[in-house]
């Protein structure tokens, strides 16, 4: 039984379970007022989510995540698609671990859906990679019952890729037919200068919200605009629309590195939640 150790762990999150509840405390604490939980109510479908150090981003991920913990399905599966700054491995991949560890213990890997979908079953993309685990203690954190992670990475981030990956997901499923929650894993523009970097976000932002997938590519593309995980954000909003006629996404919370230290070179974070 392969077991996935941290990482990042002690760098992008605190390594030990006292001081990451401290900091995950204060952080539901200051931001609980503003959390929308009244999209509890809605049929969530997944979200996009930060990925960077929590003391940074974890103000706009808490929101992601109080939701899933206030609605009332408790879902089997929740899928983690990010992407690879490493570069190391396949195109895309499923990974190969049957569990990953954290401070809060061990989540087991979905393994129904690895032997379901198309992909490739590798460890190597995952293996150093902080996009994925920065959501699995979150995940643990928040919800209070049993679920499988589906860990997958995008290493080649294209609407094609996308598109089928999203297709993938949604065939597997209806051979397994489960509750499942996809979590896009994103950071916004990096290393800019906060009204830039407000500027770049927004013209992907309106191609989100107008549920226009292959847009978003193509806007990231033309502007040269610094989003990590527009593959997984794509993926998302493929699936949204095979699982529903007219898919709704909502943004949760904007902010930046500049939030909490001042800087005029900044890494953006936007959290999103779609529903139908």
């Amino acid at each position: 039984m392969k077991t996935r150790k941290p990482s990042v762990a002690g760098q992008f999150y605190p390594g030990n379970k006292q001081e990451l509840d401290k900091l995950l405390d204060d952080i539901i604490d200051k931001e609980k007022g503003q959390i929308k939980t009244e999209l509890a109510q809605k049929n969530i479908i997944g979200a996009v989510a930060p990925h960077a150090g929590y003391v940074f981003s974890a103000y706009q991920a808490v929101h992601v995540f109080q939701i899933m913990k206030e609605h009332s399905t408790q879902f089997d599966t929740i899928f983690i698609i990010n992407p690879n700054h490493s570069g190391m491995g396949n195109d895309i991949a499923y990974d190969g671990n049957n569990y990953w560890e954290t401070p809060y213990g061990k989540v087991e890997v979905d393994k129904d859906f690895a032997e379901t979908m198309k992909l490739p079953v590798s460890e190597i993309e995952q293996s150093r990679e902080h996009s994925g685990e920065v959501m699995v203690p979150l995940l643990q954190r928040f919800l209070n019952y049993n679920f499988k992670i589906a860990p997958v990475t995008m290493t080649m981030q294209t609407h094609s890729n996308a598109s089928e990956l999203a297709n993938d997901i949604f065939n597997a499923n209806k051979k397994l037919n489960k509750n499942i929650f996809i979590i896009a894993s994103s950071d916004f523009s990096h290393f800019v200068t906060p009204k830039t970097g407000a500027e770049q976000d927004q013209l992907v932002i309106d191609k989100i919200k107008n549920n226009q997938a292959e847009e978003v590519e193509k806007v990231i593309r033309k502007q040269n605009i610094s989003v990590c995980g527009y593959g997984p954000i794509m993926t998302l909003m493929e699936y949204s629309k095979l699982v529903t006629e007219n898919p709704k996404n909502e943004v949760l919370k904007k902010g930046c590195s500049g939030d909490v230290i001042p800087s005029n070179e900044v890494v953006d974070y936007v959290s999103f939640l779609f529903y139908s």
